[in-house]
C-alpha cells in the first residue's frame, strides 16, 4: 500500500542525505570530465609529437606557414608592382555623404571643355 501511495501521487519518503549525495555525484561527474579532457589533450599532444616527426622527415609545412609564406611572397612581389591587390579600405574612409561627392563631380566637371560641361549638366 505504500508503494500504491507514491504510484498516485502521495508524499514520497525525504531522504536526509539527498542533497549531499547529489554533490557528490556532481563532483564525481566535474571530476570524470576533467580526467577525460586530460586524457584526451594528452593524446592530442602524443599525435602533434608525431605528425612534427613526419613533417620534419618529409620537409611538409603547416598549412598556416604555407599561407603565411605565400601571403608573404604575394605582397613581396606586388609591392613595386602597378597591379597588386588593394588593400582593404581603412575605417571612417568612403564612409562620407554623398553631398562630398556632387561637389568633387562639380569640381572634375569645371575643369572639362565646354560641351562636355553642358552633357553632364543635363
Amino acid at each position: 500500500t505504500k508503494d500504491m501511495g507514491k504510484m498516485l501521487g502521495g508524499d514520497e519518503e525525504k531522504d536526509p542525505d539527498a542533497a549531499k549525495k547529489e554533490e557528490e555525484r556532481q563532483e564525481a561527474l566535474r571530476q570524470e570530465e576533467e580526467e577525460r579532457k586530460a586524457k584526451y589533450a594528452k593524446m592530442e599532444a602524443e599525435r602533434e609529437v608525431m605528425r612534427q616527426g613526419i613533417r620534419d622527415k618529409y620537409g611538409i609545412k603547416k598549412k598556416e606557414e604555407k599561407e603565411a609564406e605565400a601571403q608573404a611572397a604575394l605582397e613581396a612581389n606586388a609591392e613595386g608592382s602597378l597591379t597588386r591587390p588593394k588593400k582593404a579600405i581603412p575605417p571612417g574612409c568612403g564612409d562620407e555623404e554623398e553631398e562630398e561627392e556632387e561637389s568633387i563631380l562639380d569640381t572634375v566637371i569645371k575643369y572639362l571643355p565646354g560641351p562636355l560641361q553642358d552633357m553632364f549638366k543635363k
